[in-house]
């Protein structure tokens, strides 16, 4: 897990574009630019940052891109976060 994902995390909008994604599912690139007050550019940017990261895939449907989460990455978080916290070890 790279340095990318952890620095696409770090930023609010990129955040509450994956939350937004976990909780309605895919979405196209327009209707995400369309819940901010960012210009369409700036969304374009967090959205290339989250795929840089792995974080959301994007399928192109005709002219538009679908984004969704990428699961996986998120599992690979999650053990990551747990190896790290202790959990997985134990007490000698």
């Amino acid at each position: 897990m790279g340095g990318d994902v952890f620095k696409a995390l770090g930023d609010p909008t990129r955040r509450q574009i994956l939350q937004m994604l976990a909780q309605q599912g895919d979405l196209p690139a327009g209707e995400i630019a369309a819940r901010f007050t960012a210009t369409g550019p700036t969304i374009s940017h967090h959205l290339a940052t989250l795929k840089n990261a792995g974080l959301v895939l994007a399928t192109r449907q005709g002219q538009t891109i679908i984004y969704s989460i990428n699961t996986t990455v998120f599992q690979d978080i999650m053990a990551w976060m747990y190896d790290f916290l202790g959990e997985g070890k134990t007490d000698e």
